[in-house]
């Protein structure tokens, strides 16, 4: 037969057996049990008070930062209405001035059609801007269609190729993947890419081996199309600069061309890349995602 084993002897005189002493040691033991809730009661509240500051401080950093947006978009619209209010004003002045001009009952008619034609000239570059300054301003671009790439590449070219033949520049059409499709606004890359080749026209000097070159290539994925020239090339600073509104390094540009074309690029989930060499020439690639029915061949209209 198993024996249990007896507790310590020490044990038991541990515990004490006196009434007296078991009242003192429950009373230390409800006044430690009160201690220690009255200190879970105090750092409960101090947890709360902490969390509620730190709601607060979340809730005045978001008000600041949003403060802070909501003052740097209107720094940037002020500075937008400035700059346009000043491009607006130039061509404006001279169109008055022209138009002063004409006024003259002694002017002679060659210099009344003279002055005429830079009046219009003057007014057709404030509708070109305030154009540009609407396609700017809306942003997006609607309208999605499937068509051929080599159709629109052919459209480019019988634009640009007689117009840099008469400046004494060779156009070059590189060959296009035969039946690549693409899915976009068709009109919107189109002006996208003609902004692209009008400033590298402009950036090639004038029978002087000037060369412009306008290419496409393709992934499963997305389309890149190159524009390339070997003109007078920018310098880095200038690179920099070239994508924001109403910065131009041509007397008659608006400035907005490029924001335009890369606000295209970026609506067909692509962009625009520059890379150039002063004195060496420049090339900008714009990419665009194919689109859902990009890789489906289209027939031709």
């Amino acid at each position: 037969m198993i024996q249990s084993e007896s507790p310590p002897t020490s044990l038991l005189t541990e515990i004490p057996t006196d009434p007296a002493k078991l009242a003192e040691a429950f009373r230390l033991f409800n006044q430690v049990s009160e201690e220690l809730s009255t200190a879970y009661g105090a750092l409960e509240r101090q947890v709360v008070a902490l969390t509620a500051e730190l709601a607060a401080a979340n809730a005045e950093t978001q008000r600041l930062r949003e403060q802070a947006e909501r003052n740097a978009r209107l720094t940037a619209m002020g500075e937008m209405a400035a700059q346009l209010a000043h491009q607006l004003r130039t061509p404006l002045a001279a169109a008055l001035l022209y138009a002063g001009n004409l006024e003259n009952p002694g002017l002679p008619e060659a210099s009344r059609i003279s002055i005429a034609q830079k009046t219009v000239g003057r007014l057709k570059h404030l509708e070109r801007l305030i154009q540009d300054m609407l396609l700017f301003a809306r942003g997006e671009v609607l309208g999605r269609e499937a068509f051929l790439v080599e159709d629109l590449l052919h459209e480019l070219a019988h634009t640009f190729e007689p117009l840099a033949r008469t400046r004494g520049v060779e156009f070059l059409l590189l060959p296009a993947p035969q039946d690549l499709g693409l899915t976009g606004n068709r009109k919107a890359i189109a002006g996208a890419l003609t902004n692209l080749l009008e400033n590298a026209l402009q950036a090639v000097v004038a029978g002087d081996g000037g060369r412009v070159s306008l290419g496409v290539t393709a992934t499963d994925e997305r389309l890149a199309f190159s524009i390339r020239d070997n003109g007078r090339g920018m310098s880095p600073d200038v690179v920099i600069r070239l994508f924001q509104p109403f910065f131009t390094t041509r007397s008659d540009g608006t400035g907005l061309g490029l924001a335009i074309a890369r606000g295209v690029a970026r609506a067909h989930g692509g962009g625009i890349d520059v890379e150039s060499v002063p004195g060496a020439g420049t090339e900008f690639v714009l990419t665009v995602s194919r689109g859902a029915d990009g890789v489906t061949p289209v027939e031709s209209a």
